[in-house]
């Protein structure tokens, strides 16, 4: 094993009627005055809002609310959110929902503790986080992994520029999860949210540092476990045990034990950034839509890595290095397909792009060829553009 750091502080609380242990938690660490952050109506119309805030009322603690987190979330909502909590006097942001809605209830907790500095100047990185105030999360949607991780993702809508903040300040105090409340999801976001967990961890397999056979055999078995259970899910929503091995593999995907000993990747996360940030498409598929593109441009700098992944994960047999690395690639083409996500650029809903868009996204990604993105290969501008090239197809 390598050298690392995890640090895994979130109280994960876990099954059927979960949710009714919000308040208690809520108090165990310490609220009195909580800003409830949650999405759209789905929350509301399935009873879960109210659920919580008797909870909330059976504690003593007061709240306040922000409704309206859409998917992409936008930093012009977690500026009213900041603004909420310094109104009520907010001593932790309770997130109810998904990744979008807890990466917000994150922005409010850090922009409450910095009054003095807009949130947005974290998220370009012109500040550094050092404080922020405690966040729990009531998760409702299997995907991003926000209700563990460090990392935090926003969007100007007026610059159109998508950014995430990484800090241990952002990991939540606890995590409440009941698989049942993810039961409703329409399928395509059960599907995309099934990819991202998926690429958390692909994006920490692929990475130039050999070795670390734990953390191979975490992140294998993490993976057997969504192509088995995430198939199992798509087809029935009400399958308890494959929800519930899917919303624990999300949680797990992107708390950092599946990358220990060695860097992250990403690269393709900052492709995918910006098509939703350019064009609001759903974060998943814009991973799907770019990954085999990317995963064919860099194979050669480590075929015996792929074909591992393909024997270990995959059970590919009989073939030699090469051909079982390219399998491995179709075959994660495959079960994106079987899910009914994008595996190119045309499939999204922005269509094939005009060669002058391609080339935009490059810049936007490497902000302007500035950085590199990635890892297991250091993308620059054209690395970007040749693969947004081969995946400009329909």
């Amino acid at each position: 094993m390598h050298s690392f750091v995890q640090y895994t502080p979130t109280e994960i609380v876990f099954g059927k009627d979960a949710e009714r242990e919000t308040g208690r938690l809520v108090k165990k660490y310490g609220a009195a005055r909580v800003l409830i952050v949650y999405g759209g109506g789905s929350v509301v119309k399935s009873g879960l809002l109210d659920t919580i805030k008797k909870e909330l009322d059976a504690e003593g603690i007061q709240y306040d609310e922000l409704g309206g987190v859409q998917p992409n979330p936008r930093v012009s909502l977690a500026r009213e959110g900041v603004r909420k909590a310094a109104g009520l006097g907010a001593d932790l942001i309770l997130a109810v929902g998904g990744g979008s809605v807890i990466d917000t209830a994150k922005a409010d907790a850090i922009g409450a503790a910095n009054p003095e500095t807009d949130i947005w100047e974290f998220w370009e990185g012109r500040q550094t986080v050092e404080r922020s105030m405690p966040v729990g999360a009531v998760l409702t949607i299997s995907a991003a992994g926000s209700e563990m991780s460090d990392s935090s993702v926003l969007t100007n809508e007026e610059t159109g520029r998508k950014c995430g903040v990484s800090s241990d300040l952002n990991r939540p105090k606890f995590a409440v999860m009941n698989p049942e409340l993810t039961y409703t999801l329409p399928k395509y976001q059960l599907a995309c949210g099934i990819v991202d967990i998926y690429m958390h961890t692909l994006e920490r397999y692929f990475t130039p540092v050999p070795g670390n056979r734990m953390t191979d055999e975490i992140a294998e078995g993490l993976l057997r476990t969504v192509i088995e259970y995430g198939r199992k899910a798509y087809a029935d929503q009400t399958d308890y045990d494959a929800m519930s091995e899917i919303m624990w593999c999300g949680s797990l995907s992107h708390n950092g034990i599946t990358g220990l000993g060695r860097p992250r990747d990403f690269a393709n996360h900052k492709l995918g950034h910006e098509l939703s940030a350019m064009f609001d498409e759903t974060h998943g598929a814009t991973l799907s839509a770019v990954w085999g593109s990317w995963a064919r441009y860099v194979y050669r700098l480590d075929v015996p890595r792929f074909a591992h992944y393909g024997y270990a994960v995959w059970g590919i047999e009989n073939k030699d290095e090469k051909e079982a690395a390219l399998a491995a690639i179709e075959k994660t083409e495959e079960f994106f397909r079987s899910l009914h996500v994008a595996t190119c650029i045309g499939e999204l809903k922005t269509g094939v792009l005009p060669d002058e868009t391609l080339r935009k996204l490059s810049q936007n990604a490497t902000k302007g060829d500035t950085i590199r993105l990635g890892s297991f290969k250091e993308l620059t501008a054209h690395d970007a553009y040749e693969i947004y090239k081969e995946a400009n197809h329909g």
